[in-house]
Order: C-alpha cells, then structure tokens, then sequence
C-alpha cells in the first residue's frame, strides 16, 4: 500500500504530465522494445472478460508500431494467448497470457494450449455452484488459473472472499489469490508478468533493447519495477497503480501509440 508521502509525489506527478502529457511522456525510439497490457490499458473493461474487442483503428497501430520496432513489441495480460488472438484477429502479435503462464515468443506460433491443471478442480466446482448462486457472478477458467469476476455483483464480494479461503489454504502456498479489477484470481505464485518480459528480453527481437511496458492493475507492478531495474520505462494507466509515467485512460494510451506511430509513418 502506498505512503501517505508516496500518495502525494504521485498526485503531484500526474499533474505535472496532465498539463503537458503528449510532449512529456517520452514516446519509444527504434531502439526501444514494447510490453503492453491488454484490459483497462489498450482497451476499456467490458461487463464480461468474453464482451472484449479491440477497435480496428488499434490493430493496425500495433502492427504499424510493431514494425516500427522490428517486431519487438508483445502483449503481456492475464488473458490466455488463444484469447488475445481473437480479441486482436486477424493481428497476431508475441504474447505473454495467464499473467506469465502462457508465452508465445513469435506471431507466427500457435497459441499454446496449456492442460488443465486438475490441482484447481475443487475451485472450479465450489465457483460454479457460487455462481449460481449469486447472479452476476462470473466465472473465468484459464485451465492453469482461474478467475471470479464480481463486477456484476459487488455485493457479493466479501461472501466470495470467504469462500474462496479455504480453497486457497487447501492448494498450499504454490498458489495465491491475486486481486485484478474487481476480481480474483487464483493462480500458481511462479507465474508473473515481470518473468515473462524478462524472458523475452533474453531473446531477439527484444534483446538489448531499451524496454517499455504499460499496465493499469496491481497485477502489473512487478513488471513496472523489472522494467525500471533496466532503466526502462513505466507508464500507469488510470488510478489503480502508479508508475515513472502516467495515462488517464486507455483511450490516452492508444493515442501515445498512435503519436509514435505516426512519428515512423512513410
């Protein structure tokens, strides 16, 4: 949790890069690699994880952008990769999905296909009959990870909390429940978005690269701090975390793409 201190530096930064934030926020060079978040980062929260899309304006500035970095852009998310291929068709980009549990070095691979881990079955049968339940709930089987959406049914947050305590206790200290937008996941500890840039930075096109990542969550904090231990750049969408940067909006995101895309246009 943030300082009452540390609360303010970031108030205060995010004034100074609202009064002046398309010239301010250093836009990518040639030299730079790109990780960006997919949800509540490039495009807005829909009511359900199966409503996302991505507007066609965006996917042809990630493939212009993608090219402007010969290929060293990926997507980085708590989606599965087969999930961000249709969000993003006919666009397939290299993707890190289940939050580092899933990772594509190259558009040209499948998406993988990770088996479902038999260790989460009591979680999926307990939700199931929770949401039932409790109308609104929705529920969200990654197959190595698995979510419980309580956007339509805030009410219904603590009594989810309490049950999911007992299933946590039961999967032992590999997993841990990891809160996102008004959600839960329960998914192994060894998965992390920061282990997925860094594996990706071991590799080209992103090696040797100065590195970039966007993220709006709490679930993208340890990929911020990977990046600024490499003297890279992080930049926070919205108000749930903070960053070296900061965007009001997915919408402010998609235009700082589109300003440095523009930068490499012909």
């Amino acid at each position: 949790m943030l300082s009452y201190t540390d609360k303010l530096a970031h108030a205060a930064a995010r004034a100074i890069v609202r009064q002046d934030m398309n010239s301010r926020i250093p836009l990518p060079t040639a030299a730079s690699c790109l990780f960006l978040d997919v949800d509540g980062t490039l495009i807005e929260f829909s009511s359900t994880p199966t409503l996302a899309a991505a507007p066609p304006a965006l996917k042809e500035c990630l493939n212009e952008v993608s090219a402007a970095l010969g290929g060293a852009l990926a997507l980085v998310s708590g989606r599965r990769v087969a999930d961000l291929d249709t969000i993003f068709f006919p666009l397939r980009l290299p993707c890190a999905g289940v939050h580092g549990g899933e990772r594509r070095e190259r558009p040209d691979l499948l998406a993988p296909q990770s088996p479902s881990d038999a260790r989460l079955d009591a979680v999926r049968e307990r939700m199931r009959e929770f949401s039932v339940m409790h109308p609104g709930i929705v529920i969200e089987d990654k197959a190595i990870s698995y979510v419980v959406h309580y956007k339509r049914n805030t009410a219904a947050r603590l009594e989810l909390e309490h049950a999911l305590q007992p299933l946590l206790a039961a999967l032992g200290p590999e997993f841990h429940a990891m809160r996102g937008h008004m959600s839960i996941e329960i998914k192994p500890r060894r998965f992390s978005k920061a282990a997925a840039i860094e594996a990706f930075l071991l590799t080209p096109p992103f090696k040797d690269r100065a590195p970039i990542f966007i993220g709006d969550d709490v679930t993208d904090m340890d990929g911020f701090r990977t990046i600024e231990a490499r003297n890279g750049i992080s930049i926070a969408v919205g108000d749930r975390v903070h960053a070296q940067w900061w965007l009001p909006d997915p919408a402010a995101a998609r235009q700082w793409l589109s300003d440095f895309a523009a930068t490499y246009s012909p």
